[in-house]
């Protein structure tokens, strides 16, 4: 049976980790390199680590603080924020990292996609999509940390995506992001229907059956979260101990 994965997210502005509501509110959530390495300990399958101003600030990701944060996991790292260049995507991968995360710079340039999964294998390159629902009921892919609306259909670009060589999809709905009312199952499953790479679920976690429909009825290979691992609202060795008695298979 496949195993799915249970990832923290650390998502870092200036330095900090923090947190917020619909991508807004944000507060503070602690000290990365610390988090990283309780999270190291708490049986996480991967960290994600977005630095969630890189690009709207039209800086360079934190390299120091992605460094030091490597030194203290032990487990696949994912980062992303503001990475623009195949440079830059190297850079990354020296500082620690075992997957880039892009979103922005996928959309502006999608060959971006193709040239790092070229250059540095599919298994490095997860595009992470940032949606939020139109009124017709579609889904629209946002840039610079949702502030940009693209106009492009979210489930048309992970397909996209995909087919450029993307190894993962990281989508996180926007609409539920923070509000610990659930995933966006629609969302999620549409996604992980129109591609053949593995999907990450995030944004909405609030209980442990949030995870469980994330990973069954939308169909994701791993679910995302941050505010409720960080306050220690649900531990994650209780979390899959809880998945597997409801017949999830889970690493423990």
């Amino acid at each position: 049976m496949h195993t799915k994965r249970i990832i923290p997210c650390l998502d870092v502005k200036l330095g900090r980790v923090v947190k917020g509501v619909k991508f807004v509110n944000i507060i503070d959530a602690g000290d990365p390199v610390e988090i990283a390495s309780f999270y190291n300990k708490e049986m996480a399958d991967e960290l994600v680590f977005l630095d969630i101003t890189a690009s709207s600030d039209s800086r360079m990701i934190m390299a120091d603080v992605v460094a030091k944060t490597a030194d203290q996991v032990f487990i696949p790292l994912t980062v992303g924020g503001g990475i623009r260049t195949i440079e830059d995507f190297r850079m990354i991968l020296k500082a620690g990292a075992d997957k880039v995360a892009i979103n922005s710079s996928a959309l502006n340039n999608p060959d971006f996609i193709d040239e790092a999964a070229i250059r540095f294998g599919s298994s490095t390159v997860v595009v992470a999509i940032d949606a939020k629902r139109r009124p017709d009921g579609g889904y629209d892919a946002y840039l610079n940390g949702g502030r940009i609306n693209t106009k492009k259909d979210a489930l048309e670009w992970a397909a996209e995506a995909a087919r450029r060589g993307a190894g993962e999809i990281l989508v996180t709905c926007m609409d539920t992001d923070g509000m610990k009312e659930g995933y966006d199952i629609e969302l999620t499953s549409k996604i992980a229907e129109s591609v053949n790479i593995p999907v990450i679920a995030s944004g909405g976690a609030g209980t442990i059956d949030h995870f469980y429909d994330a990973l069954t009825i939308g169909k994701a290979d791993a679910a995302l979260a941050a505010s409720l691992f960080h306050f220690n609202e649900l531990r994650i060795k209780d979390l899959k101990a809880s998945l597997r008695d409801k017949g999830i298979a889970v690493r423990l």
